[in-house]
């Protein structure tokens, strides 16, 4: 079994060490391949992305940076994913960072339950050093509340299967999920945490037109798979309950 990891980074050079060092700090003894993919960054991060290769090459690890312009992170993150030549494909953005135990204990459950998608619990790190952890759970309604991307891997296959980002909107990859969903996949959960979410990004901002947009790309991609109208409820809840916990 392969693993790919991507990071996608732009200007990150404050964030991306920590990002990296959690990939090079993993437990999991096998092939993997890790994929920087920038977005033409005009600070130091392609600079310090590069200082990590000899690390990568004892580690055993495939170690690949490439640095272009993009049109935005679901393109980077479409891109990385085009690049990949692993079985199981995981995204860490740059700031967030994965647990040691994170590829390990994806491979070991893949081995007893082979899947389409797996995830995990995540910890919320908010600006103050508080952590929230964030629990996986399945829904009966369908909905983003209990899962959790950072911690999400998927088998290329599936990619190759269902496509890439559709590059709608900040939810692209929830409407992955939906569309994962949508005809059955299989999906693995489990009550373990494996990765760190900083909080605060484009997709917490208490700005009340960014919340409104982030209503409204969630909902398009309730839409586009065929989900009920009645989904504005839960895309509105959704904003909602950011807005109690930050």
């Amino acid at each position: 079994m392969k693993f790919s990891i991507i990071t996608i980074c732009f200007n990150s050079e404050a964030v991306i060490r920590k990002t990296i060092e959690s990939v090079l700090g993993q437990d999991y003894v096998g092939d993997v391949e890790y994929l920087i993919v920038d977005g033409a960054s005009r600070d130091r991060t392609v600079e310090i992305a590069k200082e990590y290769m000899g690390k990568f090459k004892l580690k055993g690890y495939e170690y690949i940076i490439s640095s272009e312009p993009d049109k935005g992170i679901y393109d980077a993150m479409n891109k990385g994913i085009g690049k990949s030549t692993g079985d199981i494909v995981g995204i860490i953005n740059s700031g967030d960072w994965y647990e040691p135990i994170a590829l390990s204990t994806v491979a070991e459950t893949y081995k007893v339950t082979p899947f389409d998608m797996f995830y995990a619990d995540i910890n919320l790190v908010k600006s103050d050093g508080n952590i929230i952890v964030k629990h996986s759970r399945p829904d009966k309604i369908v909905t983003s509340r209990h899962w959790n991307h950072p911690t999400s891997f998927v088998t290329k296959k599936t990619y190759d299967e269902l496509g890439l980002f559709r590059c709608m909107g900040i939810h692209d990859d929830f409407e992955f999920l939906l569309r994962v969903k949508k005809i059955g996949k299989s999906i693995v959960i489990k009550n373990v945490v494996l990765a760190n979410f900083m909080t605060g990004g484009m997709s917490n901002s208490k700005s009340f037109k960014k919340s409104l947009k982030r209503i409204q790309d969630r909902y398009k991609g309730y839409r586009v798979n065929g989900y009920s109208p009645l989904y504005l409820i839960e895309c509105v809840g959704v904003e909602v309950a950011k807005a109690i916990m930050s």
